[in-house]
């Protein structure tokens, strides 16, 4: 059974999510934040050095970083939630894929640390917050044109969108002024999957 290392309020309810949608068996050790500091606890890096989460144990394999656990689980599912057949719809979720973390996350970060940043953050956030709109821009004008990121059905991509997503909803102005990326995000939290997933998570912040 997969057991998943899961970090309160954090980028592992994907993985749960993940879990639930492919109908595999998990089980969950949870782990609570720092109140003060925010920062995962030293027990994390018993299971792998860099202390962070998501990560699971599968098999007597470790595996970390969300984008890599998202693609195990679709290998030990034997394709489910993987690219679509046709080229031009598993370019795009390749791009998905990796534009989550490798693009869109990182603005997002820097705004969540200037927000506790006394007067010099509110002054960096105005230019920010430029930067962070072309993106969500960007993923209006792909919603506009298909129901999910990849193409007509689910996959691995709408799961790693997920949280960036609910990080922007939450703190970085993704309002009802985007409604094909709202509506996505609500066609999301209405999916049984991903109630479950919640259900057995805990209090998740950014839903």
């Amino acid at each position: 059974m997969i057991t998943v290392h899961h970090l309160e309020n954090s980028r592992s309810q994907r993985i749960l999510w993940m879990l639930e949608e492919l109908e595999l068996p998990y089980e969950i050790r949870r782990y609570e934040r720092n109140k003060k500091t925010m920062l995962a606890p030293p027990e994390l890096k018993a299971v792998h050095p860099l202390g962070k989460s998501p990560v699971i144990e599968d098999d007597g394999r470790v595996v970390a970083e969300t984008g890599a656990i998202v693609e195990y689980l679709v290998e030990k599912a034997d394709g489910r939630l993987g690219a679509p057949p046709h080229r031009d719809a598993a370019l795009r979720y390749r791009f998905w894929l990796h534009y989550a973390e490798g693009s869109l996350m990182p603005p997002l970060l820097v705004k969540l640390v200037l927000t506790r940043v006394p007067i010099f953050g509110k002054l960096a956030m105005k230019r920010i917050q430029p930067m962070i709109d072309v993106h969500l821009d960007f993923i209006e004008s792909e919603l506009s044109q298909r129901p999910w990121f990849a193409g007509d059905a689910l996959t691995a991509t709408d799961v790693m969108m997920s949280f960036p997503l609910e990080a922007a909803r939450s703190r970085a102005g993704l309002a009802e002024s985007r409604p094909a990326t709202i509506a996505w995000l609500d066609k999301v939290h209405a999916r049984p999957a991903y109630q479950a997933a919640l259900a057995k998570g805990g209090p998740y912040a950014y839903a």
